[in-house]
């Protein structure tokens, strides 16, 4: 280990030294490469490379100037600060520093629009600027995240190697990153990850509120019952951890853990991105959408307690084959719902590949979550090969095997919102997924009606089913229907 800075010997280096990016230096170091380290405090760079200097090579940088110097060229300079106004200022601190074919990664949760502009501004001083989406935690930055980079064919020539090298690998041992596409790609496909993980977990959450309310299993049958399905196909990252967080028990009261944790969930932001994107591509993504909804309304806890009077049922709970029957459902609907989350999700990195020109393999971004990513599921697997089978697939509810599987699914999955809407049990994400899929199937929607509505206070014109045209309605008088285009 090297702590005195010298001219062009590091691979590579990382500014912002917080948790997450003292873990993505320390597992670039673990690697082989040589880092240079930095940090606005020059105290928290010299204690990592004190406390971890021993995993590999550092180069400590105490000023900006320095950590440049340190690197080699191209220069590749990666960014871990907060997303925003922190990220603008450290790249205004760094570019006049840098020289044309350099390269600037940010690895935080940023916007994409940002990312966009980033790029653009940076561009034009000859500079590359990579967004990369990063997940998998403090855990995953440490021993392997998902990694999903974004930003030019050029930056990822250089960058590849490193990132392929420290990313997770997926069963058959494939590094999880690629290049997901120009510019903003990368952090839009990081957001629709964290969307989904949010209807995810929500979607695990209603499971385990109906297997307590009306199965009335105990947290510790729970935890038995999320063991036993992650050994199946639902087998993931998310019901694994399910698991372990209802079988614990609070050391101070003896009590389990779940049921000293106050029922407000909160929220950073990617999950309202990703629904507020959606709303602006114009691609339905109710499932997420009830799943950032469900945080909200857990959140707002005077108008809970003012409520809690409102009439309705009250959850009586089973017993015996009849609480084992439905929990059995339980699995076929939570497995259909996340198919459907997944569905969404998948369309709208689509629509946003094509606003944005990215081009973006679906298949390769259902490669490289298969590991170290919040959302990796075995799953996942197969729908890589769904995409890589029909590149072209218009949704994953048309690929034979899902489709054959939420058919499969449907009963249990409609019998246990009905028990669910019959017992008082709110189920906001299962009940939206499935109607989107009611949507999906129907041979036509009330949406006829909603434009003859439109038509008839705005003239907003509508399309007929017999003939070509735009159409609008002359409602007072004689009702003549006139052509507008």
């Amino acid at each position: 280990m090297d702590s005195t800075p010298q001219q062009g010997n590091a691979h590579i280096g990382v500014t912002g030294l917080a948790v997450m990016g003292s873990n993505l230096a320390r597992n670039l170091a673990r690697n082989g490469f040589t880092v240079a380290v930095h940090n606005r405090t020059a105290a928290k760079t010299r204690a990592l490379v004190e406390e971890f200097g021993h995993e590999g090579a550092f180069v400590a940088a105490e000023s900006a100037a320095e950590f440049v110097a340190a690197l080699e060229r191209p220069r590749r300079l990666v960014v871990m600060v907060k997303a925003g106004e922190p990220t603008d200022a450290v790249i205004r601190e760094f570019a006049p520093l840098l020289e044309p074919g350099d390269i600037v990664v940010d690895g935080g949760n940023a916007h994409f629009e940002d990312t966009r502009r980033r790029e653009r501004e940076l561009r034009e001083l000859g500079i590359h600027f990579a967004g990369v989406g990063i997940s998998g935690g403090e855990e995953g930055a440490l021993l392997g995240p998902s990694i999903m980079p974004g930003g030019s064919k050029e930056s990822y020539e250089a960058l590849g190697p490193l990132l392929e090298r420290i990313s997770a690998k997926a069963a058959d041992g494939t590094p999880c990153t690629s290049h997901v596409g120009p510019d903003g790609a990368g952090h839009f496909v990081k957001m629709v990850h964290n969307g989904i993980e949010y209807a995810d977990m929500q979607l695990i959450a209603e499971a385990y509120h109906l297997l307590r309310e009306v199965a009335g299993f105990s947290p510790e049958r729970i935890a038995e019952t999320f063991r036993a399905w992650n050994r199946g196909r639902l087998d993931s990252y998310l019901i694994e951890i399910t698991a372990e967080v209802l079988a614990h028990v609070d050391a101070a009261t003896g009590r389990p853990f779940v049921d000293v944790v106050a029922d407000r969930a909160e929220q950073k932001g990617t999950g309202r991105w990703t629904v507020q994107i959606a709303l602006d591509l114009g691609v339905p993504v109710s499932g997420i959408a009830e799943a950032v909804f469900a945080r909200a309304v857990s959140g707002h806890t005077a108008l809970r307690s003012a409520s809690r009077g409102l009439a309705g049922p009250v959850p009586v709970p089973l017993a015996g084959e009849a609480a084992e029957a439905f929990a059995a459902r339980v699995e076929q609907a939570l497995y259909a719902s996340k198919v459907v989350s997944y569905t969404q999700g998948f369309d709208q990195i689509r629509a946003g590949s094509g606003e944005y020109g990215w081009g973006v393999d679906l298949g390769a971004v259902a490669a490289l979550w298969r590991g170290g990513c919040i959302i990796r599921a075995a799953f996942l697997d197969r729908i890589r090969a769904a995409y890589a089978t029909r590149p072209e697939l218009p949704s994953l509810l048309a690929d034979e095997g899902f489709a054959a599987e939420t058919a499969a699914a449907q009963d249990d999955w409609r019998a246990v919102i009905a028990t669910a809407v019959a017992q008082g049990v709110p189920v906001p994400a299962f009940s939206a997924s499935l109607a989107y899929y009611d949507a999906l199937r129907a041979e036509r929607l009330p949406a006829a009606l909603t434009q003859g509505q439109r038509d008839y206070f705005g003239a907003h014109t509508y399309r007929r089913v017999d003939r070509e045209g735009a159409y609008h309605t002359l409602w007072s008088g004689d009702r003549t229907e006139v052509r507008t285009d």
